[in-house]
């Protein structure tokens, strides 16, 4: 049984639950359970009552039954069938279950915070029943689900979902885990009009009364839970970053959908680039949609190039930004601030609108994708790409699959097979030429499970960008001699685990490197027997 929680629940409902848990563990008596009863055949019992629903959402809410009945045989399931899982309660299908969540909603599995709550915010954070066990909080205030907009309260299922990665691929207790969606309101018409809608029905507020709530919120999220790493998650593109930049020397906290995002990419062009035959300083790298997520993986990426010599000048004359007016250069009217790093300064050409025209103009030889736009990357596109190098890149990065630039289908047909392939949402194996081909997957998941878990158990003072980019040289160290030999750009998901100790063990030296660490045992182990540590330190259902 798991802890399902009020929206006014007290600590001490909180202890009487786990109360119930604990008696519901005990050995049934005579009579009360089937007389033939093994809990590997209740596990094949239930993978059979999974697959039997038939649409995506069905299944999503039957996991979320048994998460809420039985915690240690949800997490069995996500171990076993990691690779059928994942798709279930991560993306994309939890961009379904936020769409519909005013809808199916049934017990909330963690905090709402609201807009109301102003004043006090300390007290509503000390009603989750298992606070002191609290390690890793998601937190969304659901302004930018995915690719899917402002969603308000809806936006829950992706912190409940992102822990429940947390869990299965890093092994943090379930326990230590706290949800929390901010509901500062709401711009979509859609949720304001539903009368089902969960959240308060107004429209956001002003820049400095967001403020205000969320200065309140960062400091009583350190009084109250001063042992917690805090992830933000889907925030709007303008409170992504100057919230990240404003409280992330407050407490432990990183922005998944900025270093988050540009860490897996790093790591995904990293293995990329081992295929490719062009010396890496060679490399041209243009993205397409410059959002939040896409000017963090911009950053990111500049590690791509200064980690092989090359200066921070020459790194970011390599990197090309086209938004929704097109290629950004300096000169141009309306260009964010946040875009002007990356925005070219020495184009004095006419305005360039159309990608196809802009590939064949600055000839990348990696093509990334996070704008949302469905089809971007067409075939024209893909046949540029393959004319500027042998093995052109190409990433759709964008989420779910619907708003994916372009299948690992596409892009293998129009590049003759030459293309070598990843994208933000799965996608099935492609057989060309005789060949059966495996797209890659550029998932946060590979990421941020290993940077929590290493955080938490160094007890880092704060997320370093040199944290983040040890995970991303992590993951991409990762790789197996069979996962290369096959030309995968990410290793398989089932070995998560294995994956995220390994960049734990990474962003553990990068912390104490910057001197951000407060564990001092840890500096003592040498990187095998701190890798044993690591391991040692992961729940197991």
């Amino acid at each position: 049984m798991s802890i399902v929680l009020s929206p006014y629940w007290s600590p001490d409902e909180g202890i009487q639950k786990l109360k119930m848990e604990a008696r519901a563990k005990a050995p049934a008596a005579p009579g009360l359970a089937p007389p033939v009863f093994s809990v590997k055949a209740q596990l094949d019992r239930t993978l059979l009552q999974l697959r039997s629903r038939t649409s995506p959402i069905e299944k999503y809410t039957f996991l979320a039954q048994v998460k809420q009945a039985d915690v240690e045989a949800f997490y069995k399931l996500c171990l076993e069938y990691m690779s059928e899982i994942t798709p279930i309660i991560y993306t994309p299908t939890v961009g379904d279950a936020c769409l519909q969540y005013s809808k199916i909603y049934r017990n909330p599995e963690g905090l709402f915070i609201s807009l109301k709550d102003k004043g006090r915010i300390g007290n509503i954070l000390r009603n989750w029943p298992l606070a002191n066990e609290a390690r890793i909080s998601v937190v969304t205030d659901g302004s930018r689900i995915l690719g899917l907009g402002d969603l308000g309260v809806n936006g829950m299922p992706i912190a409940v979902g992102k822990l429940s990665l947390y869990v299965a691929g890093a092994g943090i207790r379930p326990s230590s885990t706290l949800p929390i969606t901010l509901d500062l309101g709401t711009n979509n018409s859609s949720n304001l009009s539903d009368p089902l809608y969960l959240g308060l029905r107004q429209r956001r507020p002003s820049d400095a009364e967001y403020d205000a709530f969320m200065d309140e919120f960062i400091t009583e999220m350190g009084r109250v839970y001063p042992k917690v790493l805090v992830q933000f998650e889907d925030f709007s593109t303008d409170h992504a970053f100057s919230y990240l930049e404003r409280f992330r020397n407050s407490l432990p906290l990183f922005n998944d959908d900025i270093q988050g995002t540009g860490a897996v990419v790093l790591a995904g062009l990293l293995s990329a680039a081992r295929l490719v035959p062009i010396p890496r300083n060679e490399h041209r790298i243009l993205l397409f949609g410059a959002g939040s997520a896409s000017v963090g993986v911009a950053k990111q990426l500049m590690s791509f190039f200064t980690i092989a010599g090359m200066d921070e000048e020459a790194a970011r004359s390599q990197i090309w930004l086209v938004d929704s007016r097109g290629l950004v250069y300096v000169g141009r009217e309306e260009v964010a601030d946040y875009k002007m790093y990356f925005a070219r300064r020495h184009y004095t050409g006419l305005p360039m609108k159309d990608l196809a025209e802009i590939v064949k103009y600055v000839k990348p030889t990696a093509l990334l994708g996070l704008s949302t736009i469905t089809g971007a990357f067409t075939p024209e596109v893909i046949r540029q790409m393959s004319q500027n190098t042998p093995r052109p890149i190409i990433f759709p990065l964008s989420n779910p699959v619907h708003l994916s630039e372009c299948t690992f289908a596409e892009a293998l047909k129009h590049s003759n097979g030459t293309a070598i392939f990843a994208s933000g949402s799965p996608f099935g194996s492609e057989i060309i030429g005789g060949v059966r081909r495996e797209p890659g997957q550029g998932n946060n998941m590979y990421i941020f499970p290993g940077l929590g878990l290493g955080a938490i158990l160094c007890r880092a003072k704060s997320v370093t960008d040199s944290m983040v980019q040890a995970s991303a040289l992590g993951l991409a160290g990762s790789l197996s001699w069979d996962e290369r030999a096959l030309e995968l750009v990410y290793p398989r998901i089932e070995r998560i685990r294995e994956i995220s100790a390994h960049i734990a063990v990474k962003v553990i030296r990068a912390a104490q490197k910057a001197g951000v660490d407060n564990s001092t045992d840890l500096k003592r182990m040498n990187d095998t027997r701190l890798l044993e540590f690591i391991k040692g330190k992961m729940w197991n259902p």
